[in-house]
Parts: structure tokens; C-alpha cells; sequence
């Protein structure tokens, strides 16, 4: 029989702690030097205790069954496909294609792939009916799980538009989707959307189920389940529980319309802190945040290669990206437990927290005419910026710490960077974080005038 070790000590009380604690601060103020805010409003402690401890969220996470993807963009077919194949050799254990043509030949690019059982994923800049249609129709034969990102709220959000389709509007088409795909998993959030335009977890959590939620006032009776595609940034214990908090949100709420309805989760790190300047340690960011990703309950990670920010797809990147997964799989072993964070007092506590602070949001975004009402008067968009100022603020003020980028950055390397990624653009080392948006086209940029040289 074993013996419980702990018992031959007396228990600690959390007042005790506290009192050492204070002495240890030599007559500073405990509530001024050892507690922190979150952008959250979330007050962080110095250590959480069974004493405190109220009440243990009810997620279920399978950390065991999670999924290494890889994204693949579809311009050339035969490449694709020879990509594809490469992937899952190497590794792979399900692809996200990204389609913006919807004359591309999905049914050539999907029949010599080695597909069953797997999860596929698909992204579109596009809405039709009959490609869809031939996606089902593959997706029986080859006995894989095809999930559709169709996300037409998100394009509004993003571009400022609908799809163009030849029906009234895209909730139209998307009721037609459901009634010619009936082995598809069609409708997706994207949370990465407010995550990397600077929304604090709060607010990522509350839009994203009220998204979520405009989907599930239209199609509640067809829908199976929604993917959530997130993007979890550097805050380690505060990622793994937004997606606990989540997950234990979307159950709550799909309830009320049809507890058959399932929640998936496609995770991939952050573009928000990632540098253009010693653009190496960007594998270090990459690789705690798919450690928090896998520990909040990810059902699939495709991860974010270093040099995404100023490099097209290639195959080093990819690779590395890759193999920084296999090994947390399979030499790090972050598959070999299910509910990971189960009877952390910090996790348990910030789940709790930002659960109830998002789903008051939630009830306020709902009680002043919904999502969409929002969105299109600019609320949603003024709210992401009040929040993403702050943050930018704590960035400057060095309040918020990006090591190599705000905290000993070094001007030697800035130098040669500049002179090794950008030979033929004029680019000043930049004290601000640089937008997605800025990054995209300082990237563009290069390609471009590289190409011209060539």
C-alpha cells in the first residue's frame, strides 16, 4: 500500500504564506509589489492555494488526441499535391488547404492523397455550391472528415464585405450548403481575427461565441459542430485557459439550441509578437504557445513557421514549424494525458475568471441587438482598438516584455538583419510592435522588388 509522504508534515495555511511573504518584502506593500494586473482586469497572485480555491471548471479536454496540421496553399495543383504528400510522410496528421479559386481542380488535387480517416481542413476566399458538392461527394468516397471554414461573417469583419454569390445573401447560400453537403462540417470562427488585431482574451472569447452565436440563431438544427480557428499568444497560463474557457462557454450556450453540437478547435500561434529582427527566436514564442494550445485542449495545431512573417511558404519552414511539434508529441509526450490543467488552483482560477468576464460581455453584446448589429456600427472595431492601444502602450513603456525586441535588443544584429532580409528596401529599426497588415505588405514589398531584379 503506498504511503502519502506529505503526511509527516503540517498543512500551510494560504494566511501563513501570505505572512511569510510579507515579511520577505521587508515593508513593501504586498498588494503593490507581488500582485498584477492582466489587460483582463484579471488580479494575478503570487501563489494559489486549496484555501481559496472555490470551484473547478467543468472542461473536458483530450490532449492525447490532438493533431499536427499542415497548411498548405493551393496555386498549383501538381505542387500541392506533391507537398501534401510530403507532409503527411514527414509527420503530418492532417492538412489545411487554402483555396481562392474555385476553379481549382479540388477532385485532381485530393484523389491520390491518402486520406482516410483523416481531418482535412479547408479555407476559401469564396462561397460555391458546387464545389462544395464534389467536396462531399469526395469526402465518402475517400472515408475522410472534410471541415469547411465558411466563415462569411468573418469576411465581413475583415474585409468589409460579403461574399459575392448569386443567392439573396450568404446566410442563403449557406442554408443551401447544408442541404447539398450533408457530410460536411461547414461553418468556422475566427478568432484569430480579433486575437491578431489586439483584442484581450476577454474580448476574443465573448465575440467569438457571439460569432458563433449568430450562426447558431440561423442553423442550429443542421450544424454538427463549429471550428474555432484560434490564435494563442505568449501569455502561457492565460492561453491554456481561453481555450478551456471557451470550450466550457460554446457548450453552455450550443445547449440551448442543440447539445449535439460540438466545438473544434484548429489552433496556430500569434503573428502579434513575432519580429522581422532576430527572427529566430520567433521558434521560441511559437513552441510555448503550441504548448499552450495542446494544454488547453487543441484538436489540431498547425504551426506558424519563424520566417512566416517575410518568407512565402517554403519547405524549411514548414519543416521546422513541423518538427517542433513532433517533438512535444512524441519526445516531450504532451499526448499522453488527457485534461492536463485539471486541479491547477492558477489555471482553474483564471478559467473561472475569464469565463465569467467574457460571458457577461457576451449577454451585453446580445442584449444591444447582437453581433452583427455591433460589428456593422463599429463597436467591435473601436472596442479591439481601445484594447490593442493599451497594449501597444505597455509595449513602449516596457511594461510588457518581447526579450530582443523592447529588452536588450541588439542594434548589431538589427543592422544585419536589415541588410540580410530587406537588401533592396529602405526599412528603419521600429521601437512599436508592427502590425500583421504592416508585416504582410513590408513582405509584398520585398518579393516584389526582388522579382524585378531577377
Amino acid at each position: 500500500m503506498a504511503t502519502n509522504l506529505f503526511d509527516d508534515f503540517n498543512p500551510i495555511s494560504s494566511k501563513q504564506w501570505k505572512q511569510k511573504i510579507q515579511f520577505e518584502l521587508d515593508g513593501a506593500d504586498y498588494n503593490q509589489t507581488v500582485i498584477w494586473n492582466s489587460p483582463e482586469d484579471i488580479q494575478v497572485k503570487p501563489f494559489y492555494h486549496i484555501d481559496e480555491f472555490t470551484k473547478a471548471a467543468n472542461v473536458n479536454t483530450q490532449a492525447s488526441d490532438f493533431k499536427i496540421c499542415q497548411n498548405i496553399f493551393v496555386f498549383d495543383v501538381e505542387k500541392s499535391i506533391e507537398r501534401a504528400l510530403n507532409t503527411l510522410e514527414r509527420g503530418a496528421e492532417s492538412l489545411r488547404f487554402t483555396i481562392q479559386n474555385e476553379k481549382t481542380d479540388v477532385q485532381k488535387l485530393l484523389e491520390n492523397l491518402p486520406l482516410e480517416n483523416k481531418i482535412v481542413y479547408f479555407n476559401f476566399n469564396f462561397i460555391s455550391i458546387d464545389f462544395v458538392k464534389k467536396l462531399d461527394t469526395i469526402s465518402i468516397q475517400k472515408k475522410a472528415i472534410f471541415y469547411c471554414n465558411f466563415d462569411p461573417i468573418g469576411e465581413l469583419a475583415r474585409e468589409g464585405n460579403w461574399f459575392i454569390t448569386p443567392e439573396k445573401n450568404n446566410f442563403e447560400t449557406l442554408s443551401l450548403l447544408f442541404k447539398n453537403a450533408t457530410h460536411l462540417n461547414l461553418l468556422s470562427v475566427d478568432l484569430g481575427l480579433y486575437q491578431n488585431s489586439g483584442a484581450n482574451i476577454t474580448q476574443q472569447i465573448a465575440y467569438s461565441l457571439a460569432h458563433a452565436n449568430e450562426y447558431l440563431n440561423r442553423f442550429s438544427a443542421e450544424t454538427k459542430s463549429v471550428v474555432f480557428q484560434i490564435s494563442v499568444g505568449t501569455n502561457y497560463f492565460f492561453e491554456i485557459a481561453k481555450l478551456r474557457a471557451l470550450r466550457m462557454l460554446f457548450d453552455l450556450i450550443a445547449k440551448e439550441y442543440n447539445p449535439e453540437i460540438k466545438c473544434h478547435f484548429l489552433v496556430t500561434p500569434t503573428k502579434r509578437n513575432k519580429t522581422i529582427y532576430d527572427y529566430n527566436v520567433n521558434m521560441l514564442r511559437t513552441t510555448t504557445e503550441c504548448m499552450s494550445a495542446i494544454l488547453g485542449g487543441a484538436d489540431a495545431i498547425a504551426n506558424l513557421p519563424y520566417d512566416a512573417l517575410y518568407h512565402k511558404d517554403n519547405e524549411f519552414g514548414d519543416r521546422i514549424s513541423r518538427n517542433q511539434l513532433l517533438i512535444l508529441k512524441h519526445e516531450s509526450y504532451f499526448d499522453k494525458v488527457d485534461n492536463p490543467a485539471d486541479g491547477s488552483y492558477y489555471i482553474e482560477s483564471l478559467t473561472m475568471q475569464l469565463a465569467e468576464k467574457a460571458l457577461a460581455l457576451f449577454k451585453d453584446i446580445e442584449a444591444n441587438g447582437g453581433f452583427l448589429k455591433l460589428l456593422n456600427d463599429g463597436t467591435i472595431k473601436k472596442k479591439i482598438q481601445e484594447s490593442a492601444n493599451k497594449e501597444q502602450e505597455l509595449f513602449d513603456s516596457k511594461k510588457e516584455i518581447l526579450l530582443g525586441t523592447n529588452k536588450y535588443p541588439n542594434k548589431e544584429d538589427r543592422m544585419k538583419y536589415d541588410l540580410e532580409l530587406f537588401p533592396f528596401v529602405k526599412i528603419k529599426p521600429r521601437k512599436t510592435l508592427i502590425t500583421p497588415i504592416i508585416e504582410k505588405r513590408l513582405a509584398e514589398k520585398m518579393e516584389q522588388e526582388r522579382l524585378e531584379l531577377e
